[in-house]
């Protein structure tokens, strides 16, 4: 039984330039289940770079949350593009599980291709490594370090607003709102 406050971060990017060789900031979000927000923590990554996960494993292990810190919550599993997260990797180096959040089906195989194009197969590896996306509502999801029934269980209890949980939504308002200046569109 997964208890209604537990504690997880959400981490989302900021819109970016794309081509750009410039970092992105990336946004973490500390909540007390779906409904309290207790901190901010926040780290840069290079758009279309190699150290998300590197990146996110600093901001968490350095952060004094992390303690009581029990789940980490990404919007996707790539962040400034193509900065793909091993996810795989973000669980081991931090204890913490983590779940990967996508509102649509990915076309994996598509993603695939583009990454070969551009010159980054390398990154596909990442992609294999994270899992299949599974279907958990009306979203999908990617998860290390859990069951599936307890990921069911923390997305019950997080999700309060809207379909994803709610500290990736509020990471995602406060990315934007510092980018353009105030929020935009849905989150």
């Amino acid at each position: 039984m997964v208890k209604k406050e537990i504690r997880v971060i959400g981490i989302d990017d900021s819109p970016f330039e794309k081509f750009s060789k410039k970092r992105t900031l990336i946004i973490g979000t500390f909540f007390r289940g779906g409904s309290w927000l207790d901190g901010i923590l926040s780290t840069k990554v290079t758009i279309d770079g190699n150290n998300a996960t590197s990146k996110l494993i600093s901001m968490i292990n350095e952060s004094k949350f992390k303690p009581q810190l029990q789940c980490i919550f990404l919007d996707g599993i790539a962040f400034g593009g193509f900065n793909i997260v091993d996810i795989e990797e973000l669980n081991k180096r931090t204890g913490i599980p983590v779940i990967v959040v996508i509102r649509r089906k990915p076309d994996i195989q598509n993603i695939k291709r583009v990454l070969v194009k551009i010159n980054k197969k390398k990154k596909t590896k990442l992609i294999d490594k994270a899992g299949i996306p599974v279907k958990i509502g009306k979203i999908y999801v990617q998860f290390k370090g859990l069951e599936l029934d307890v990921v069911k269980e923390i997305l019950r209890i997080a999700c309060t607003r809207s379909l994803i949980p709610e500290p990736i939504r509020v990471s995602h308002l406060i990315a934007q709102g510092i980018y353009f200046g105030e929020s935009k569109g849905k989150a």
